[in-house]
């Protein structure tokens, strides 16, 4: 009976010595992933595939290149149901997605109108997804980071925060 109650003792013990190393590397991982780190890096995560696709887009201020519009117009199709089908209004589509791929991760990396950008992002996400089902394993990334950005917000170090911050 002694040395069955030892060995409870011991065991015992090694638990509480195993949680206590559990919980201190606990407390290490909570203080380098602070949540408006987080946020942040989340921001930056999505807007970078979002940017370099945009500025491949353009040739000057407002001026599409010719590779966009016939990417638009002759090789992007939409795998919906009873398709492929062509994208109505190629050159005015490429122009918005240009537009919407530079404007939105401006906002996203500033943390302005973040949860709205979010919100944008995954929708063209979704589009994203219909027209190159192929790649959902990074489409559910992004939209697993978008999804993120509009729950929880821009975080701290956003231009939101301050100018909620102002209005007190």
């Amino acid at each position: 009976m002694a040395m069955s109650t030892e060995r409870q003792v011991s065991g015992s013990d090694q638990w509480q010595r195993i949680s206590g190393l559990v919980e201190q590397v606990n407390h290490v991982v909570r203080s380098i992933a602070q949540p408006s780190l987080t946020q942040l890096v989340l921001r930056f995560s999505l807007a970078v595939p979002f940017w370099r696709s945009g500025v491949n887009k353009w040739d000057g201020f407002l001026q599409l290149n010719d590779v966009a519009v016939f990417l638009f117009s002759s090789e992007f199709k939409l795998h919906l149901p009873g398709g492929p089908y062509p994208f109505p209004a190629p050159a005015v589509m490429a122009f918005v997605v240009g537009c919407a791929e530079i404007l939105f991760p401006i906002l996203l990396v500033l943390g302005l109108a973040t949860r709205l950008t979010g919100f944008g992002l995954l929708m063209m996400t979704l589009v994203v997804q219909f027209t190159v089902p192929d790649g959902w394993p990074i489409h559910v990334t992004w939209a697993a980071m978008a999804l993120a950005i509009m729950a929880w917000g821009p975080g701290r170090i956003s231009l939101d925060h301050w100018i909620e911050r102002g209005k007190g």
